[in-house]
């Protein structure tokens, strides 16, 4: 089954029903596509990168050693770094030098332009995430600003909370205690087109009407859907884990890395942002 992530559906990466660690070797699984499939680039004869599954005799045969130019964890992790890096340097800079919040606004517009960009390349572009990896961070500095100036404190909390989230999801992915299904991707599909919907219509109903529309962004009602939406960026991260697990085990090209970056990335500053919301809403109480 392709992702339902938009970073990685041009990339045939799976969410097929297994789980396993990082180290895990391929998955041998009729629904994933890098197992095998004549439409799969990277499981062809021809393909330097791809492994061996299957041996004469039926039996699992341990995958080759590391080859160069395939995606590493080591790779996943230098790229993720280096684009959450630029994130934190850019919302530093804005941060420190008092950015409007409308400014703001108007890099986080381009930053979403960027991010459907790269999105619908059939390629990775390093510059492309790093610009993106700039104008989110702008944005983010600016509304930390803004919403730390009445909420004392909220920016750091949100960073740790963030931080904590991704911890957590990662030790439960590795332990088995989270399983990455077809029905489990499917649900969280399911639950994020309906978060994104009742937030567009609350959107509109403020901008129509003036308030805080349904009041889904504050009092009580606010506050369960900021824990709904801190609860479905955890399980985006569970299926960004998978993703990277499959894209190592069938040998996926290095550059690959840099989506898996960017895909990492865009689901964290989704958890930040609804941290941020919910500890503002919590403080304005």
């Amino acid at each position: 089954m392709r992702s339902s992530n938009p970073v990685f559906t041009r990339r045939g990466f799976s969410r097929d029903g297994g789980y396993a660690g990082f180290n895990a070797g391929p998955q041998l699984q009729t629904g994933n596509p890098y197992a095998g499939s004549p439409s799969n680039p990277y499981a062809q004869p021809g393909n330097p990168y791809a492994q061996p599954q299957v041996g004469p005799d039926g039996g699992y045969v341990p995958p080759a050693p590391t080859r160069a130019g395939v995606m590493t964890i080591d790779s996943v992790v230098s790229r993720t770094a280096i684009t959450l890096g630029t994130v934190v340097v850019a919302a530093a800079a804005a941060w420190i030098t008092d950015m409007p919040i409308g400014l703001g606004v108007l890099f986080a517009l381009v930053a979403m332009g960027l991010g459907l960009w790269q999105s619908f390349k059939r390629e990775p572009s390093p510059p492309l995430i790093l610009a993106y990896a700039v104008t989110e961070g702008l944005f983010l500095g600016a509304i930390s600003n803004a919403i730390n100036a009445v909420a004392p404190g909220a920016a750091m909390q949100a960073v740790i909370g963030t931080m904590a989230v991704f911890a957590g999801v990662l030790f439960m992915y590795k332990q088995r205690i989270i399983r990455v299904t077809q029905r489990f991707t499917q649900f969280v599909l399911a639950a994020a087109l309906g978060f994104v919907l009742l937030s567009a219509v609350n959107l509109i109903v403020a901008m129509i009407g003036g308030g805080n529309g349904l009041g889904l962004r504050d009092g009580f009602i606010g506050v369960l859907f900021g824990i709904a939406g801190i609860v479905l960026g955890a399980c985006f991260l569970a299926l960004d884990f998978k993703q990277v697990e499959d894209g190592i085990a069938y040998g996926a090209p290095e550059k690959e890395s840099w989506l898996a970056a960017f895909g990492l990335t865009l689901t964290l500053v989704w958890i930040y942002l609804e941290f941020l919301r919910l500890i503002a809403i919590l403080q304005g109480d």
